[in-house]
């Protein structure tokens, strides 16, 4: 069984920004696993489903960015995941727009919802999936550029990275890190 989180903030006002990407892409793969149902548990939105004969568990918390951690970990303990079936999936500002990467462990650089994760699970060793945003233009600040949704061009871009960003996730599951790296980076 794999865990796939997409990190977000819940609430209309924060819906298809920047910094949601990781929940326009679960719901992207909900919609191609043919996850309909969503319920609450452990404070997240959760979905399961299956692809090409592996049990997913597709999870949006619906607590803020930087609390997320702690919701996961729940999750994790709930279902019985240990932190090699953990895919997240998340915006990430030193990614070109339209870009995405893969990869399994690291640091957090500054973003809330890997940080809470990271110090929740007590382990930075996860599978990422890094939706690239790019950094916001002149001197806008950066809460600004993440909470913003994208316009014209930067639209396309940025559902073109959140497609390909599920379609990472999914092949996380049933190609494994070096295969998938191998295709999208």
């Amino acid at each position: 069984m794999f865990l796939i989180v997409g990190l977000g903030n819940p609430g209309e006002e924060y819906e298809h920004t920047r910094h949601n990407a990781g929940f326009d892409a679960v719901d992207a793969i909900a919609a191609e696993v043919g996850a309909r149902y969503w319920k609450t548990e452990c404070g997240l939105l959760t979905a399961k489903g299956a692809y090409r004969d592996h049990d997913l568990v597709l999870a949006k918390p619906q607590s803020y960015m930087n609390t997320s951690g702690g919701p996961v970990k729940q999750l994790m303990n709930a279902y019985g995941v240990d932190p090699e079936h953990l895919i997240v999936i998340h915006d990430e500002l030193d990614i070109d727009p339209g870009t995405v990467r893969v990869k399994f462990g690291g640091g957090h650089a500054g973003h809330n919802g890997l940080r809470s994760i990271c110090d929740k699970l007590g382990t930075r060793d996860w599978n990422r999936v890094r939706v690239g945003i790019g950094r916001p233009p002149g001197r806008m600040p950066v809460v600004d550029w993440v909470l913003s949704l994208p316009k014209k061009e930067a639209a396309d871009d940025f559902a073109y990275a959140v497609d390909r960003g599920a379609q990472a996730a999914l092949s996380l599951v049933t190609a494994g890190l070096e295969k998938t790296q191998q295709a999208f980076n």
